[in-house]
């Protein structure tokens, strides 16, 4: 049976990449950091007692169920209500910041130069406005494979697909991200 620490190593370990793919599936950091927290409280609730190898694939299909959960949610509240804050002007644009979620290395501040640091900006913000935009089944097998760096195997076990579908999806995804990065003019 595995401790305590090792459950919450676990998930500080997987926190910040999970937001980041739930982020990407609801488009709404709140309701991400929902769906990311009911997941790691199911994880912890009902397989805690599971070996701590088995905790990364469990996690990456507990995460998707939930958020297969939240579009559910989603569908029924608005078929029965329409929300009033939907009518509301926000302040915020809503937009999540890639760059926000970096971490700076220490020691690292200052060696790169404005035009470096303006160019690396905007190439994250569209690549990440593109894999936004990828069909929903291309992005989360491109974030699980090689965001999670999961493998094909894992990747088909969390998403419940054959590993030629994972390959499919991913094959896919990688020619739109590079077909439409080559459009901007970004070749990387």
């Amino acid at each position: 049976m595995a401790s305590d620490k090792e459950l919450s190593d676990f998930l500080k370990s997987v926190e910040k990449r999970a937001f980041k793919r739930t982020v990407y599936a609801v488009r709404n950091e709140d309701a991400a950091l929902d769906v990311v927290q009911e997941a790691m409280i199911k994880l912890a609730e009902k397989y805690a007692g599971r070996p701590p190898a088995e905790w990364p694939l469990l996690f990456q299909r507990i995460l998707s169920n939930a958020t297969m959960d939240w579009f559910r949610r989603e569908k029924v509240r608005g078929a029965v209500m329409q929300n009033l804050s939907d009518f509301e002007s926000s302040e915020d644009d809503g937009d999540f910041d890639l760059l926000e979620t970096l971490q700076v290395l220490d020691g690292t501040l200052g060696t790169e130069s404005a035009l470096d640091a303006v160019s690396r900006a905007q190439i994250l913000q569209a690549v990440e406005t593109e894999v936004a935009a990828l069909p929903t089944r291309q992005r989360e097998a491109f974030l699980l494979r090689y965001w999670e760096e999961f493998d094909v195997a894992e990747t088909a076990a969390v998403m419940g697909c054959s590993e030629g579908s994972v390959k499919t999806h991913c094959s896919r995804a990688v020619h739109a991200l590079a077909k439409a990065l080559r459009a901007r003019g970004i070749s990387l």
